[in-house]
């Protein structure tokens, strides 16, 4: 058996309790998870201080010398201190104890020389250390304890029973003397000669003991870049895999309805970018193998016309589609704007939500399984068991991280063949996460607007100016057109979130009085049908003003909607305000977002609204989103815990990242299976790996 995976409660000065205690907090079953703990920073003892060079910093130092004299000082009230006097050759100082008095007492010997580690303060004028970390010069230079002192986490209940970092780093060496420090290799030769990498033994002790900066910098490296590397190579696996084992329906024959569609009925000239879409689409669809697209592109960059274009690719070919979206909203917003732009090809698309009426249904049901229905639009109403294709050949996911794995698997076997699948997101996922959580499908960008589209211009104001703002409003709607007001939601608190939309509403229905205005009001507590009633005032511009939570963030197309007021808008997080910002800016006039916040904000809030106000790329705030927030939020909830990377951060070390994703689809095309011999280490850590609930059960 491997030693690494020894059960940790065998590890000397382990045993069953602290065994237990290790594996509850810290997840360490193993010789090997213990290991893979890697520090979260470093105290630097590289150096050592003389007396003379002190300074009143606070700052942590370390610094060769005698305890020359000990005495005991009354503090009144029965309470006392013990003071040393430290002296090296430039000088002399005073270490301070209030407990463990007899202990330091006993085992405390003057004359003898010293290395003392602590925080350092000033006090009439003398410098003192309380509670030095003491040890003889002798026991010092012995230990294995390297220069750089290795902070690990820890949590509370472990600090509780004594299981502190430095007992950690104490079971730390005792691993290196049990295993005499010997760790296989696990990358091959060629990829450690070409990123002249530290092998994998020099790597792992200088992570844990590093004598000097440079090296910690090293083992950092290379560990950062085994673990991305690994990563990547599954999920490049996992996309051959899928394209050489799961056979798509090939789609060979581009016919009359995409011609006729692309000829005569466009409604405006497609974009660069969306012809570069188009054409990775449609080379995906002409192989033999399943298409696994996802498909990014900006709220408003003209997603939908590229999905009706992959439908009309599969009616040509004789297969059905089905465009699944997260809410009704949204679902009836792609139905109408589909049936819209199709309308002169005369297919037959239906709708099918919660709300659907049972007559209707018998019909759709019916149509789907005969296949004389084409195209099918809904909502998680498509998962349904009497939902039955008559042949399925491409279905469409918007905004899948709404879905989960299993929803989507339904979905897959609702045809013979696996159908074609493309996600779409208007959520922009900055590239180091997509090649991360998405690293298994393939990525087309839409990376510009429609022609004609101004860019939306975006202000912050603070409350005090809430009068200048009205007054602007008042001068749009004057021009006829139409305001969205937006407040947040506090999870927390119904009542409070109900409580702010109801006080704004009053207000601004002062501001705002009858019979010159009309306004809309949407938020969670209502009936769908009123909802959907109020929402349809708007559409329709019977109304001037909506005021909404954040029902509205997907979803509802209104061209006439030229302002988007966000109230407290230091409460939403940044790709939250950007896409509701896309809710106007949908025709040619120019558009407006108006920022409204209080005067005290924190740094974040700073930065959140300072960017906003500068660009209007969704990929460059995704990418400050992710410096804020971090990778586990940026996917929601349920997607947390994908990263707990060990040593990585996405963040940080994309260069590291992109490395990793290059060297592993070169490999991969060299030996894809892994099968050369030189790859023998690397196939066994790789099949390890795979059996582990990490990071690659999780995604798409």
């Amino acid at each position: 058996m491997n030693l690494l995976e020894t059960s940790i409660e065998f590890l000397k000065g382990v045993g069953p309790q602290r065994g237990d205690l290790l594996r509850k907090e810290l997840n360490i079953h193993q010789y090997g998870d213990l290991l893979n703990l890697y520090p979260n920073r470093y105290i630097d003892r590289t150096r050592y201080y003389k007396i003379n060079e002190l300074q009143n910093s606070n700052s942590e130092v370390q610094i060769i010398g005698k305890v020359i004299h000990l005495k005991t000082v009354e503090q009144g009230k029965g309470r006392s201190r013990l003071v040393a006097t430290f002296v090296d050759d430039t000088g002399q100082m005073e270490l301070v104890w209030f407990q463990g008095q007899k202990w330091i007492k006993e085992s405390l010997q003057l004359n003898t020389v010293y290395v003392i580690f602590g925080k350092v303060t000033s006090f009439n004028g003398t410098f003192n250390m309380a509670h030095p970390e003491l040890e003889t010069l002798e026991t010092h230079k012995a230990s294995l304890r390297s220069a750089m002192q290795p902070v690990y986490p820890s949590t509370e209940k472990l600090n509780n029973k004594g299981i502190n970092s430095k007992v950690i780093s104490k079971l730390m060496q005792q691993l290196f003397i049990e295993t005499q420090a010997l760790f296989t290799e696990t990358l091959p030769d060629s990829i450690i000669n070409e990123l002249h990498l530290v092998p994998k033994n020099i790597a792992l002790f200088n992570i844990h003991f590093p004598k000097s900066q440079e090296l910690l910098a090293k083992a950092q490296f290379r560990l950062k870049f085994e673990e991305l590397f690994f990563i990547q190579l599954q999920l490049i696996t996992k996309n051959l895999i899928r394209k050489h084992k799961i056979k798509g329906q090939p789609f060979e024959h581009v016919g009359t309805y995409f011609n006729t569609f692309y000829k005569n009925h466009l409604p405006f000239d497609l974009t660069q970018a969306q012809k570069r879409v188009l054409k990775e689409i449609r080379n995906d669809l002409g192989s033999h193998a399943q298409m696994n697209r996802l498909l990014q592109g900006d709220v408003g960059s003209g997603k939908t016309i590229v999905a009706l274009m992959c439908m009309l690719l599969a009616k040509d070919n004789g297969f059905q589609s089905c465009l699944m979206a997260p809410t009704e909203i949204l679902a009836n917003q792609h139905f109408m704007g589909i049936s819209e732009l199709a309308q002169p090809l005369q297919l037959n698309i239906k709708l099918l939500t919660g709300s659907t009426k049972p007559a209707e249904r018998k019909i759709i049901y019916q149509e789907l399984e005969e296949g004389t229905l084409d195209i099918l639009i809904g909502t998680h109403a498509l998962l349904e068991d009497k939902v039955q294709f008559n042949n399925l050949g491409l279905a469409i996911i918007d905004e899948q991280h709404r879905f989960g794995v299993e929803q989507r698997s339904r979905l897959w076997k609702k045809a013979t063949i696996p159908p074609h699948i493309l996600v779409m997101t208007a959520t922009p996922i900055p590239r180091t996460l997509a090649m991360s959580l998405y690293g298994d499908l393939d990525i087309s960008v839409i990376d510009e607007l429609p022609p004609g589209r101004k860019p939306i211009q975006t202000v912050h104001r603070y409350d005090a100016h809430r009068l200048k703002v009205w007054k602007f409003l008042k001068d749009e709607i004057a021009k006829g057109r139409q305001v969205y007001i937006v407040y947040p939601l506090i999870q927390e608190s119904e009542k409070m979130d109900y409580k702010d939309l109801m006080d704004g509403y009053e207000s601004i229905s002062r501001d705002f009085p009858l019979p010159h205005y009309s306004i809309s009001i949407v938020h969670g507590k209502m009936k769908p049908t009123d909802k959907d009633e109020e929402m349809k005032r708007f559409v329709e511009g019977k109304t001037n003003i909506m005021i909404a939570t954040t029902v509205i963030e997907v979803g509802v197309n209104v061209p006439n909607a030229s302002v988007m007021v966000i109230e407290s808008a230091e409460r939403f997080g940044l790709s939250q305000l950007h896409q509701l910002r896309g809710r106007v800016g949908r025709g040619a006039e120019q558009s407006y977002c108006i920022l409204m916040t209080g005067f005290k904000l924190s740094e974040d809030s700073k930065t959140r609204m300072e960017t906003m106000v500068r660009t209007n790329d969704g990929f460059e705030i995704a990418e400050v989103d992710l410096k804020l927030r971090g990778p586990g939020d940026i996917m929601g909830t349920q997607q947390s815990g994908i990263l707990n990377l060990q040593i990585a951060d996405l963040v940080k070390d994309r260069d590291i990242l992109q490395v990793a994703r290059h060297l592993a689809v070169r490999l991969l095309k060299e030996d894809p299976s892994l099968s050369n011999p030189i790859h023998a280490k690397l196939k066994e850590v790789f099949l390890a790996l795979s059996k582990k609930k990490n990071i690659w059960n999780y995604i798409s």
